[in-house]
């Protein structure tokens, strides 16, 4: 019997797609993905966006190839990173030949945007032979005209119509490396999409609310929309899109995925919002500790409390914990066990440095 069964997601198995390196679906883990936002013939900054989100933990980069010089530019680009290129093409079928050719690892189309069959064959072949898989990338933005005609207005059941004709497209070129996204800025449509598309096909899913907004309210949205399908086991790789340095997008997806116990990386600090029961500043505090433990990549639990209300039993659940006390008797706890009471003054230099410790001990 599982020790907390309220807290065990069954995720549906899907399909194993390779993006590069990264295997998407499956028991693979989540993925966590990100878009440049430079441009794509200014190699060197692209180049130096795509370094920043591998530090931050991307696992997979986007990247926009509007015209040719793009998709030429993506040779250079992809030697010189890690993590596999996504190559985002919308309705030329060369950009993505070209992208396959240029060492991309993925092309994000709609088969059905690029032309007659013979185009789409032709995107398939270049696909096939440069081990290159394809993202099917529906969004209710850009959906055909027969489909809005048909439903009047972006709606679930036209995003998955949508997605079943590009699929259909796919299968019937004997073409099977791909995964799938329905998104849409309206987090209904999004989950309520997802969800029946998850029961008509068992492709990876690429989960997203697209076009979320700035970094509080997109992260916001993003967290219900990419939240609620995740626990229900719905999704194989997730990019939150913000209109802010995509590093936040990455962050924001660990979060999401930490805060679920899918997977996790770096620091996860629980703290309190603070009252007037706090025996030390702890909004102060947590934003310290955030800096100066943000290059920390090893999974933590830290407890942050301000009284002795609810820190000792948050302490018992985290590697480290800290519950403010009176007359300036902070209690540590390592473990959950009480181990030394330190001084407010002390707070950060000394959670660091227990934080470091416990990575070199973890090594």
């Amino acid at each position: 019997m599982e020790i907390r069964p309220h807290r065990i997601i069954k995720r549906k198995k899907t399909r194993v797609i390779n993006v590069g390196k990264i295997k998407v679906g499956g028991d693979s883990p989540i993925s966590v993905q990100s878009m440049t936002n430079t441009l794509t013939t200014d190699i060197k900054q692209t180049i130096n966006q795509i370094q920043a989100l591998e530090e931050a933990g991307a696992d997979i980069v986007r990247v926009s190839c509007p015209d040719q010089d793009s998709t030429l530019a993506l040779k250079k680009i992809a030697k010189e990173v890690t993590a596999p290129i996504v190559a985002d093409i919308h309705f030329h079928y060369k950009r993505a030949i070209e992208a396959a050719k240029m060492g991309a690892s993925c092309l994000r189309i709609n088969p059905g945007n690029i032309g007659n069959r013979e185009r789409v064959i032709e995107v398939i072949k270049a696909a096939k032979d440069n081990n290159c898989s394809i993202r099917i990338g529906v969004n209710a933005g850009s959906l055909d005209k027969n489909l809005l005609e048909k439903y009047k207005e972006p709606c679930p059941e036209a995003l998955v119509e949508s997605a079943n004709y590009n699929i259909k497209l796919l299968e019937d070129n004997d073409f099977f490396n791909f995964k799938i996204s329905v998104k849409s800025s309206d987090i209904f449509l999004t989950v309520k999409a997802y969800r029946m598309l998850s029961k008509k096909c068992d492709y990876p899913l690429h989960l997203g609310v697209t076009e979320a907004g700035g970094l509080f309210t997109g992260s916001i949205k993003s967290s219900i929309g990419i939240g609620q399908l995740l626990m229900e086991g719905i999704g194989d790789t997730i990019r939150v899109s913000l209109s802010s340095d995509p590093v936040d997008e990455v962050k924001a997806g660990y979060e999401i995925l930490k805060s679920l116990g899918i997977r996790s990386r770096g620091v996860n600090i629980i703290s309190c919002p603070s009252c007037a029961r706090q025996a030390f500043p702890v909004i102060e505090t947590v934003k310290k500790l955030e800096k100066k433990l943000a290059h920390i990549k090893k999974p933590i639990n830290l407890s942050i409390i301000g009284c002795v209300v609810n820190g000792p039993g948050e302490a018992a659940q985290t590697e480290i914990g800290l519950t403010g006390g009176g007359q300036d008797n902070n209690l540590l706890y390592l473990s959950g066990i009480p181990h030394t009471k330190i001084a407010s003054s002390e707070i950060i230099d000394t959670v660091v440095k227990l934080v470091e410790e416990k990575v070199k001990e973890t090594n």
